[in-house]
């Protein structure tokens, strides 16, 4: 008997309020208030709506306690509504939904989730409302006023229950977790958004193009894709976004008064809680220490970044392309490559940078300062970030393992662009040929194809290359550097990546293997070269000619065709070759080097063609077919040789007799027997 008194006042105290809140808004507009407060001025429509307002306002009073853990409110109606938390009971439930409340204030509002109705509208911008309260909290956008500040940092907020959330940022608090994981959160919103990561739940879903979210604001954003919506607009110079975050961002780009600086070092701050946040890395203090590897932090905040690192929560979404990152600020910077919004401009050059820090770091550029120092060799840089990774290579630390193959690196980046070895992720496309790479800079090389440019040139021959290292590589032809030897031969390389190659000759390995005819090579280009063979593809073309060709390298030995040009001269003899590997072969006949080896009968060759074609005498393998009587031989030279049979042809010629012969070595001994004569 006693529940039901209690709900009937409850009820009672709860419409009160609702209707209070509506009449107020009314009166307000249309009607003379009748009672006015003689303390403040402040008018109401019921004389009991004043004088609650006088007890609780101005007296402060709270006569009305909780008997379980003392809590005081100033209405008998609040603290039955109280009870229920302690209690668990949820006497209100929805008959749409079922889902239950506390009071009926609560059951109205969420009522209207199902009719959609909003009774509170704003007078200046027309929006409406489900509750009173937000449509009071609305208000305060076009005033401008945020009436409620934390007494800590100075903070100001719309609302009470913002300044209590925000509270916990300096006290710690964390009172909702998940009872899934046991993880904390300071404000109750956020435990079943969290909740949705473990269900993988998407409830929110877009109706133009299906694509779901786990929270209504992502959904709501991502629709401004579809709309083309960009309903933040920067008064200073004329540009839109689609969203707030990336909106305020933008409008620190334009030069803004920073009132609050640092009477430490003097720094300036556009907000009065970003001074105090800095003013602890002058303290030193750090009393927000992680409970997972012990890393202490001066601001709670960086500690809940930080703990990302250790449960690979990544709770900031790209709406345009799914990328995920820890920080908000790294989804701000992201999404600038999908706007290309960059607004930081250098004032020197005009350059501009999607992010401040890039531009820091550019305008080291044009003063020449490098600022970081290794303590170790001396050397300079604009960067700390080059300084740490350079040390690295002091130290051999390498911290960065792959998760898949335990490969370690001395950078994140280094580890990101690896991993993609595995996932076989290729990010990075080019808008002309539609080819894709896994790093921006083998993009930025490839486009040069296109384009022809060629940037870097050698200052001792004025050769213009692609790509700076390789002017780099081109400048040992001219010095005869070779720093890379081979530790079983001794053979000299005049790149690193030669040597790795050549050292394979010796082991056998050959780690780049066809995956359509399952040959394998030694080398990755090799392969490359080799999967044209099974597509056709003859991507190269002669501009003299038109013959088309499967790679670069081929092409332009074939020009030499054209231009007469044998750039490769032996220093022994003075003859010349177009290719330089025939250079490396005819250099073996004066040094007698021959370092291809046969593992069956021990033979050396001085080309690995000569090595092949002798294996053949061991596997007895003929795989030159001739198409006339289907006769097979070890060699092309031999297969030509053959072919000479069946047509009867003789294209070695006597100068002196003019007589023919089907092979050089006839007329060889021909011409031997005149001579002797």
């Amino acid at each position: 008997m006693m529940t039901n008194e209690l709900d009937e006042e409850s009820v009672g105290c709860e419409s009160q309020a609702e209707k209070t809140g509506v009449i107020n808004e009314v009166e307000s507009e249309s009607g003379t208030p009748l009672n006015y407060c003689d303390i403040c001025g402040k008018s109401f429509s019921r004389i009991g709506n004043l004088n609650r307002h006088k007890r609780t306002t101005h007296r402060g009073e709270k006569p009305y306690r909780c008997d379980i853990c003392g809590k005081a409110y100033y209405e008998a109606c609040d603290v039955r509504r109280h009870r229920r938390i302690h209690t668990g009971e949820k006497a209100y439930h929805c008959d749409v939904c079922g889902k239950s409340f506390t009071d009926n204030g609560a059951l109205i509002n969420h009522k209207r989730c199902h009719s959609g109705e909003k009774p509170y509208c704003c007078t200046i911008c027309g929006k409406s409302f489900a509750r009173s309260s937000g449509l009071a909290s609305h208000k305060f956008i076009h005033s401008g006023k945020k009436p409620h500040q934390c007494d800590i940092c100075g903070k100001s907020f719309y609302k009470t229950e913002h300044v209590t959330i925000h509270m916990r940022v300096h006290t710690g608090e964390k009172p909702y977790s998940c009872d899934i994981c046991g993880r904390s959160f300071s404000n109750s919103s956020n435990v079943p958004k969290h909740k949705r990561l473990h269900a993988a739940e998407k409830p929110f879903r877009c109706d133009t193009c299906g694509e779901a979210f786990s929270e209504h604001k992502e959904l709501t954003t991502h629709k401004q894709i579809h709309e083309e919506e960009k309903p933040f607009k920067c008064e200073i110079c004329g540009k839109e976004f689609t969203e707030k975050d990336i909106f305020i961002t933008h409008k620190f780009s334009h030069t803004v008064e920073k009132q609050y600086r640092c009477d430490i070092c003097g720094s300036s701050f556009p907000e009065r809680r970003k001074l105090t946040a800095h003013k602890i890395i002058h303290t030193g203090k750090k009393r927000y220490p992680c409970d997972i590897c012990g890393q202490s932090f001066a601001q709670s905040g960086t500690l809940t970044t930080h703990k990302r690192v250790h449960t690979g929560e990544k709770p900031f979404r790209c709406n345009i392309c799914g990328k995920s990152y820890s920080q908000n600020k790294g989804l701000i910077c992201h999404k600038r490559i999908h706007t290309g919004e960059r607004p930081y401009k250098c004032d020197v050059c005009d350059k501009s940078f999607m992010q401040s820090s890039y531009l820091k770091f550019h305008k080291y550029i044009h003063t020449g300062e490098k600022p970081f120092q290794c303590d170790i060799c001396g050397q300079s840089f604009n960067h700390s970030n080059t300084l740490t990774m350079h040390k690295r290579t002091h130290t051999g630390e390498k911290p960065h393992r792959c998760d898949v193959c335990g490969k370690c690196f001395a950078c994140t980046s280094a580890l990101t662009v690896h991993k993609r070895t595995h996932t076989g992720e290729k990010p990075h496309r080019c808008d002309v040929c539609g080819k894709s790479f896994s790093e921006r800079r083998d993009l930025t090389s490839h486009k040069r194809i296109h384009t022809g440019e060629k940037p870097f040139s050698c200052d001792t021959c004025g050769k213009s290359f692609s790509h700076r290292c390789t002017v780099a590589l081109h400048q040992r032809l001219h010095t005869g550097e070779k720093p890379y030897r081979c530790d079983v031969c001794g053979s000299l390389f005049s790149q690193c990546s030669h040597l790795i190659t050549h050292k394979r000759l010796h082991t056998g390995e050959k780690p780049y293997r066809c995956n359509i005819c399952g040959k394998s090579f030694n080398r990755k280009n090799a392969l490359t070269s080799h999967k044209r063979i099974h597509t056709g593809e003859k991507p190269f073309d002669c501009d003299i000619c038109g013959k088309s060709f499967s790679h670069t390298g081929s092409l332009n030995v074939h020009k030499r065709i054209h231009t007469g040009e044998k750039p490769h001269r032996c220093d022994i003899c003075g003859k010349s070759f177009c290719e330089k590997r025939e250079l490396t072969r005819h250099t073996r006949i004066h040094t007698g080097e021959k370092p291809y080896l046969c593992k069956v009968c021990g033979k050396s060759f001085n080309c690995t063609s000569h090595l092949s074609r002798h294996r053949r005498v061991h596997t007895g393998e003929k795989p030159h077919h001739c198409d006339t009587c289907d006769k097979s031989f070890a060699s092309t030279s031999l297969l030509t040789r053959h072919k000479i049979v069946h047509t009867g042809e003789k294209p070695f010629h006597c100068d002196t007799c003019g007589k023919s012969f089907t092979r050089k070595r006839t007329l060889t001994y021909h011409v031997c027997i005149k001579v002797k004569k």
